[in-house]
């Protein structure tokens, strides 16, 4: 077999029709276009979605706003909330027992938010800038 000479099975494709090629052609008068219009004539044309002037579809419903897909599966957690975190590692596993992220969160960012007293480890999770240098001061590290 070579790709060069694949070709659909017989019967399985049905050949177009050749319009307003004669009554021999099988479509006599009007080449099954029907009869004056727009759409009987060479060039007949109209953008999609027009609906003979009326508002067509797509500008009649309302707009619905914007959901990247990224944004359903991460996650967001302040620095003062890894106070009930004290001397421990915080990773995703732990952020999701406590309840802080959704279950279905594959990741996680701690952003500068809030003051941290007590020292904590950060495994494994993003950490902004301004996170990194409260998490350090308090006396905790990020891995």
């Amino acid at each position: 077999m070579r790709l060069n000479t694949l070709k659909p099975a017989r019967g399985s494709r049905r050949a177009a029709k050749r319009r307003g090629r004669g009554a021999s052609a099988g479509q006599g008068g009007t080449a099954g276009r029907g009869t004056k219009g727009q759409h009987s004539r060479s060039g007949g044309y109209h953008k999609t979605g027009f609906e003979g002037g009326q508002m067509p579809l797509q500008r009649r419903l309302p707009k619905v706003g914007f959901t990247a897909r990224r944004s359903r599966t991460g996650a967001e957690v302040r620095v003062h909330e890894l106070a009930r975190f004290a001397d421990q590692s915080v990773d995703l596993a732990a952020l999701k027992a406590a309840h802080l992220i959704p279950k279905h969160a594959d990741r996680a960012k701690i952003f500068a938010s809030g003051t941290l007293d007590k020292p904590v480890k950060v495994v494994g999770l993003k950490v902004t800038p301004g996170a990194r240098k409260i998490i350090e001061a308090a006396g905790g590290s990020v891995e």
